[in-house]
């Protein structure tokens, strides 16, 4: 069964727990998870349930959000709930939370102390890298060919500093070196360099990012905000459908 679907048999039957929560007995109970089933077929007809019972959870679930990802919580039965949660017309809830909240922490952000990587008018991507990562080290793999086949980004980049011992000497090298996006493309493609570029202002743009990836509560690489949305980790498809949709906005109308 899809996980989408087990929370929401989960979110169903905490909104009828108190009605058996205090009673043992088995009627009640079956005819509550029952009920619950009927909704649940009768919302999503698609389903076909190999099982169907009672969840674990207790009693009300509240929502928080870390590092931009949203995480539910049932202080009754103390579970933690890492999962997305979709209203009955398939609306994914949890996704428009994330949304809300990333375009919330956005105002965090200096555009203009951005490392900018890409040609001017190009659609914009907000990055946060460490040049370490080896999933930011894919990510460039991928932005480099999707450039080379028409479809670059412009990319705001700002550096994660607090996970690889050498991320901040690597960040503070590119920020130094006379072509920066040049020593960017370098060490993202695992260049070693015998000695590593150091100036004060590399040196106090990594500080600077690092108050912002504070603010902005990135735990992990690569983050990135695309039109106003939370993409966390090197989601490839999401990023290819955000490039589709791009391009179709380019087009001349028919």
């Amino acid at each position: 069964m899809p996980r989408s679907a087990k929370l929401i048999i989960a979110a169903l039957l905490c909104a009828s727990a108190p009605a058996y929560a205090q009673d043992n007995s088995a009627e009640p109970l079956t005819a509550a998870a029952a009920e619950a089933q009927r909704q649940l077929q009768q919302t999503f007809t698609n389903l076909t349930f190999e099982d169907f019972g009672p969840a674990p959870v207790s009693g009300p679930i509240y929502q928080a959000i870390a590092g931009g990802r949203v995480i539910y919580f049932a202080p009754e039965s103390e579970h933690l709930l890492f999962a997305a949660i979709y209203d009955k017309n398939g609306v994914n809830l949890t996704a428009l939370a994330q949304d809300a909240s990333a375009r919330k922490r956005l105002g965090a952000i200096n555009e203009a102390d951005a490392l900018v990587i890409g040609p001017a008018g190009a659609p914009k991507v907000v990055e946060f890298t460490d040049p370490d990562c080896p999933y930011c080290q894919a990510l460039e793999r991928f932005w480099l060919s999707k450039a080379a086949e028409g479809k670059p980004v412009q990319r705001l980049v700002y550096f994660v500093s607090g996970i690889h011992p050498q991320a901040a000497a690597k960040a503070e090298h590119i920020l130094c070196a006379p072509d920066r996006e040049a020593a960017f493309k370098s060490i993202y493609s695992g260049a070693q360099p015998a000695t590593l570029h150091k100036c004060r202002p590399g040196a106090e743009k990594v500080a600077r990012d690092a108050e912002t990836v504070r603010k902005m509560g990135i735990s992990g690489t690569p983050t990135m905000f695309v039109e106003g949305r939370l993409i966390s980790g090197f989601q490839q498809g999401e990023l290819e459908a955000f490039l589709e949709a791009q391009a179709r906005k380019g087009q001349p109308s028919p």
